[in-house]
């Protein structure tokens, strides 16, 4: 069923590009899963305007959010056949295609948010986005997607040994798996949409995620502590497909890369306002706002990058220049 509306849309959405194209514009289609309320959504909406803008209306994004192309997996696809030109995904799902995304999950890699934007929008940031190109997928830029925290329902976390014992959600991810066992507490992936429930009968004691999503799937209502130990700042990243962007001028290139860029900037906006508001949701409920030493959480996460470097050995450089990034 999924899939036979995801036909129907593309061979409408190419009956008016093939109609816009003979008007002297052309429709650039761009898919994602997220709300139009999301703070990510909003920026790809400022890189609509500036796309526009620039290139006097000749080149009009379309943008189908809330999902109505299909999931992030779905719509890599549709870009990699050149079905639909761009879309986000969280730079978590690219590291399927491109290693080097890995690194972004690494624990405490970040200092802060002013290390974190260093890194992305350097030599390092942009050469990542690059290598997707091989599999039809070139990365255009980065939006923020927050930080990880642990919030739990009736034991406190101040330091690493407040996790010993404790089941705490993550994502059927490796890295975060890791992470929270390191710490003595234990992993457990579970479906996303299952939680609200777990957390509220006691199948787990807690989870970890950002601001906005501990507010906007209402677990602060269950949740007495929230800990803000930012343990990951996994990016999203906006994508454009090759088969796209190789039918495009230079001219049009710089257009799409220059609104991309803008609309980063914009996005960093939009994020913080939205985790300002829901800290303060969080705060008025009750919720206890926890800000730990960070660097007690990050000893104990050694072992796991250690491991990580491992595995990945050709990741050891890229690490080590993030992190020396923060020195300069």
């Amino acid at each position: 069923m999924r899939f036979n509306i995801i036909l129907l849309v593309i061979l409408f959405t190419s009956m008016v590009s093939c109609k816009k194209a003979e008007e002297g514009v052309e429709v650039l289609y761009l898919g994602h899963s997220l709300p139009q309320t999301h703070p990510v959504h909003k920026g790809m909406l400022e890189f609509q305007k500036a796309l526009e803008k620039k290139s006097k209306g000749s080149l009009v994004v379309k943008i189908f959010p809330d999902g109505q192309l299909g999931s992030e997996r779905e719509l890599l696809e549709l870009l990699q056949i050149g079905s639909v030109a761009a879309t986000k995904v969280s730079s978590s799902m690219l590291s399927n295609f491109v290693p080097e995304y890995n690194v972004m999950g690494v624990p405490y890699l970040f200092k802060d948010k002013e290390h974190q934007y260093k890194v992305l929008e350097g030599p390092i940031g942009k050469s990542i986005l690059e290598k997707g190109s091989k599999f039809w997928l070139r990365g255009l830029c980065y939006y923020d997607a927050g930080s990880r925290s642990f919030y739990t329902s009736k034991t406190a976390i101040r330091t690493p040994e407040d996790l010993k014992g404790l089941k705490i959600r993550v994502q059927n991810n490796q890295m975060a798996i890791n992470l929270v066992n390191s710490m003595g507490g234990d992993a457990t992936p579970l479906a996303y949409g299952e939680l609200y429930t777990a957390i509220q009968q006691g199948v787990v004691d807690g989870a970890e995620n950002n601001p906005p999503s501990f507010v906007s799937s209402n677990h602060y209502e269950i949740s007495k502590y929230y800990t803000l130990d930012e343990h990951s700042s996994v990016p999203d990243v906006l994508l454009i497909g090759t088969k796209y962007w190789n039918k495009l001028s230079e001219e049009q290139r710089v257009w799409v890369q220059e609104a991309a860029d803008e609309s980063s900037q914009a996005q960093k906006k939009f994020w913080q306002e939205s985790v300002e508001e829901s800290m303060k949701i969080a705060k008025d409920w009750g919720v206890e706002i926890i800000h730990p030493d960070k660097s007690l959480f990050a000893e104990k996460a050694k072992p796991v990058i250690e491991n990580f470097i491992k595995e990945y050995p050709e990741m050891a450089d890229i690490v080590n220049q993030i992190k020396n990034e923060s020195n300069e």
